[in-house]
């Protein structure tokens, strides 16, 4: 894609996704995930009714009377998006390919931090980690992520959810609001969501189209693994094969949704010809 191109691509994103960041999701976004955060403020005397839980004891020993530490709401907070770039993002049959709903659903994300003056990162994963962007402010922050989510060239097809957590859990010291976009065709990754979601505020995106669900009958069809390239005749006038592949599927749907409900965070689904207005609406409301 040339540059002029790209260009117009990403003004087009802009529109679209910071309208509805304006209308729709700013003040749902404010609503959901401010006061999540309390940092250190100060210490004051005991009063009566404060929580004996907020003590300080250092002070009290050396004051010899009681102080409390004095909390307040973090009015900054840190938003991460971590996108699967693997070859299952081109996969797309009714509406359009994955990666270009899931470039919209980041960018509104991106836009309705922006708006409450938060700073936003991204991760990019494939089998690795192919691009980490540190967490910064603004519109010419937001439209650098948009650049890469359009145009980044993943040297690994494969996927590595598991991998991806483990580099957020090293590389975010601070708690973070993280969304994470993917098909989870994976598994393995449940103890490192578990271990990243005690420090962070996970929500699972799960981005499929309506025909990876379940195979047709087709009769005999030539497929390519779209993160492996290998090429192979498939049988699906087999019933079997349509029943196994359906299992394969729901197996992996099930892990994704028993992982992040086990570990205390969020999920959303989304299919490409569903309204992901819709369904990010449903969500923040239901969390707000």
């Amino acid at each position: 894609m040339d540059t002029k191109e790209l260009l117009k691509k990403v003004r087009k994103i802009e529109i679209k996704t910071r309208r509805l960041s304006d209308h729709i999701f700013g003040g749902e976004y404010h609503s959901t995930f401010k006061g999540r955060g309390m940092t250190f403020s100060e210490v004051r005397q005991y009063q009566f009714g404060d929580d004996v839980r907020n003590i300080d004891w250092n002070v009290t020993a050396r004051y010899n009377e009681p102080f409390v530490k004095v909390f307040e709401e973090e009015r900054e907070l840190t938003m991460m998006l971590m996108v699967d770039v693997s070859g299952s993002k081109f996969f797309g049959t009714k509406n359009q390919f994955k990666e270009v709903i899931v470039t919209e659903i980041a960018a509104t994300l991106a836009f309705s931090a922006t708006q409450n003056n938060d700073k936003i990162g991204l991760i990019l994963f494939s089998g690795d980690i192919e691009l980490y962007i540190p967490p910064k402010k603004g519109r010419s922050h937001v439209l650098r992520i948009i650049r890469e989510l359009l145009e980044f060239q993943p040297k690994s097809k494969d996927t590595n959810v598991s991998e991806a957590f483990k580099f957020l859990s090293n590389v975010m010291k601070k708690k973070a609001i993280v969304f994470v976009l993917s098909d989870f065709i994976a598994d393995d990754y449940k103890q490192n969501l578990k271990i990243a979601a005690g420090k962070h505020d996970i929500t699972g995106i799960r981005v499929y189209d309506r025909y990876e669900e379940s195979i047709p009958n087709l009769g005999l069809v030539q497929m390519e693994d779209e993160e492996t390239g290998e090429l192979m005749l498939v049988n699906t006038a087999a019933k079997r094969v349509r029943l196994d592949y359906a299992k394969f599927y729901l197996e992996k749907v099930d892990y994704f949704k028993d992982s992040f409900t086990k570990s205390g965070s969020g999920t959303i689904d989304c299919r490409v010809d569903e309204s992901y207005v819709k369904k990010l609406l449903g969500y923040f409301k239901r969390r707000g």
